[in-house]
């Protein structure tokens, strides 16, 4: 069972030191709507992260990396498209990159996380809700730290341009893009001298 680490002024947050993401335990996710009525469901099978907590919240960091060709949308041809110069060319484009730059609580273990994302040649500023739900410890002994992301983002805004009208009206891929990752970190390199404050 998951032990939230609560201080005295009810945040709940990640334990100091170094967290890596175990990718065999964690997920992220998009949806995007189709044709204007229905919603795509996907997912990059390859990615890694680190989380560097500090004993001042403020100051800790996290950073991420996904391989854009590892989209996968349970259809191959879709996921073809995808890879291709159309959407996110992971021929001169094979990594998308964040990294936090602030980091601001916002009630118990939920979390405001800004920061730059890199994806398809262009760096922009995004923002996403993280929760901290709790740490605990695996049966191999190895601390664990357990996470949701949510975000939204335009793929517009990182030249993901591709598009096509419908004789109906509209079109068939919506620009908004929501994204959702649930994470489970185990500790790399602890921090023994430091409980948060």
């Amino acid at each position: 069972m998951a032990t939230e680490l609560t201080t005295n002024r009810g945040i709940v947050r990640v334990p100091t030191g170094t967290w890596s993401v175990d990718q065999a335990h964690s997920s992220v996710e998009f949806r995007v709507k189709h044709m204007m009525i229905s919603t795509v469901r996907g997912r990059f099978r390859e990615f890694e992260g680190t989380i560097e907590a500090a004993v001042d919240y403020h100051q800790s960091k996290a950073r991420g990396t996904v391989e854009a060709a590892s989209i996968d949308t349970n259809e191959a041809r879709r996921d073809d498209h995808l890879r291709s110069a159309d959407f996110f060319d992971v021929e001169h484009h094979p990594l998308i990159t964040f990294e936090s730059t602030t980091i601001e609580h916002v009630e118990k273990g939920n979390y405001r996380v800004d920061g730059e994302l890199t994806m398809h040649g262009e760096t922009r500023p995004v923002e996403f809700e993280v929760t901290v739900h709790g740490v605990t410890q695996d049966p191999q002994g190895q601390s664990r730290v357990g996470l949701e992301i949510r975000g939204t983002l335009s793929r517009g805004a990182f030249g993901l341009r591709w598009q096509q009208a419908l004789e109906t009206g509209g079109v068939v891929v919506g620009d908004e893009v929501r994204v959702s990752a649930d994470i489970s970190a185990v500790c790399a390199s602890p921090d023994p001298e430091h409980t948060p404050p």
